[in-house]
């Protein structure tokens, strides 16, 4: 059995079934491209591999047929290799995806040229309409070229996706293979998420004790994250409201700060429109029962034998939240205990659901915190709870997907607004990936 095949769908299944072409250009980034090709292997998709001669200087066709499984196309044939893969019928690609592409290889595109196997399966694309997604690596002042921008500027007005990585070192970097496996996993989607807006609540609040401490609970962030992550990688427009976190968040996943209870509150009443267009809320986030009156300044330490404070009752998120997002918008609470039995956690979790009006609470012991592994107890409405084991992004997809069967039977938003995706200097965080 060849390697590619055996890491198949270890990530996920969304890309089984979907062919992507991938173009290589001549850029030194080319030597990224089998992570880039394993990877998106990882999520389940066949790869095929087209390169430019100027690619062939730098990455043999043996490493890219060792990362696809399939021996690359180095030349066009008899074959027509650019028609077979991106024209009509049986075997099209659903996606060409050419990383990395350079400055020359962008403007060739944007004008016409099709003088390399990479271009003319570009021009095949564009006339036929397969999704373009151009992950470019140049100098980063062959990037400032006024015929750069506009080659870039007019592939996007075509409707070609461009997802740029960092700019460090004087260069344009190729994105790294996650990012890019995440743009097309998020442009491919097309189950019961894509083109919706999700809002994910998560991470731990802090409750000021003077203007240096705090109290706080405890919380990695890391479901909150792997919800995030896999709505956006089924197609949905995600929006992080985070807290404190101890877990880096992904450059696709968009995110909102706060700190105590009380900012949670004031942000989700500033976005209540964000919160009544989203097809679901969910809130894994750790949120405080207690607050304080926070002294000013620092609270000496010299001198004291001990410091008592005053816990006061912080108010509840979860009701609040249900008003400014009212149905069809799914809520979706999360409940931790300590030392609970199955049956206490689900008795405890359907007396949130009717104190909250949630529509689906999910039920933990704080065992599970921290690890890279969960066991949660799903609480669908009435229906019978259910028990969800494994790593948690597993976890996080089959809670969206068992959702996302809810969902189905909703109305759908207004469809979403393509964007290009961009690196971090270009602005917040990046959103869906603009893509033919």
């Amino acid at each position: 059995m060849h390697p590619s095949r055996v890491i198949r769908g270890r990530s996920s299944r969304l890309l089984e079934g979907r062919r992507i072409l991938l173009g290589v250009s001549g850029s030194i980034a080319a030597v990224e491209v089998p992570k880039i090709a394993r990877e998106l292997i990882r999520h389940g998709a066949d790869v095929r591999a087209v390169m430019s001669p100027d690619a062939g200087r730098i990455i043999t066709p043996e490493a890219l047929e060792f990362a696809t499984g399939h021996p690359p196309v180095e030349r066009l044939s008899g074959n027509v290799e650019h028609v077979t893969f991106l024209g009509p019928g049986e075997g099209r690609a659903d996606l060409y995806l050419i990383a990395p592409a350079t400055a020359n290889t962008v403007s060739k595109i944007a004008h016409g040229i099709d003088d390399t196997p990479v271009t003319s399966c570009a021009s095949v694309a564009l006339g036929g309409n397969v999704p373009i997604l151009l992950v470019p690596a140049m100098h980063s002042l062959m990037g400032q070229n006024p015929a750069v921008r506009e080659s870039l500027a007019r592939l996007e007005g075509w409707g070609v996706g461009v997802l740029f990585g960092p700019s460090a070192e004087g260069e344009e970097k190729i994105a790294a293979p996650d990012e890019v496996a995440a743009a097309v996993l998020h442009r491919l989607a097309h189950g019961p998420w894509a083109g919706r807006r999700v809002t994910i609540l998560g991470g731990a609040s802090r409750e000021s004790i003077d203007d240096v401490r705090s109290i706080t609970n405890e919380s990695s962030g890391a479901t909150a994250i792997a919800l995030a992550s896999q709505a956006y990688y089924r197609g949905a427009t995600v929006e992080l409201w985070a807290g404190a976190l101890s877990v880096p968040v992904p450059s696709w996943v968009p995110v909102t700060g706060w700190r105590s209870v009380t900012d949670l509150l004031q942000l989700a009443r500033r976005r209540r429109s964000d919160l009544a267009r989203s097809a679901a809320v969910l809130v894994p986030a750790a949120l405080s029962d207690f607050r304080l009156d926070p002294q000013p300044g620092k609270i000496r330490s010299k001198g004291r034998s001990s410091l008592s404070l005053e816990l006061l009752p912080a108010p509840k998120v979860l009701p609040e939240l249900r008003r400014l997002a009212p149905r069809p918008a799914l809520l979706v609470a999360y409940k931790l205990l300590s030392g609970a039995a199955a049956d206490e956690l689900e008795r405890e979790g359907r007396a949130l659901a009717a104190e909250t009006k949630a529509d689906w609470v999910i039920a933990n012991d704080v065992a599970t915190m921290g690890g890279a592994e969960t066991a949660v107890l799903v609480i669908p409405g009435a229906d019978k709870g259910r028990w969800l084991r494994g790593p948690k992004a597993e976890v996080a997809g089959k809670i969206l997907d068992d959702l996302g069967r809810e969902l189905e039977a909703l109305p759908r938003a207004p469809p979403r607004r393509r964007e290009t995706l961009r690196g971090p200097r270009r602005g917040p965080r990046r959103a869906a990936a603009r893509a033919r």
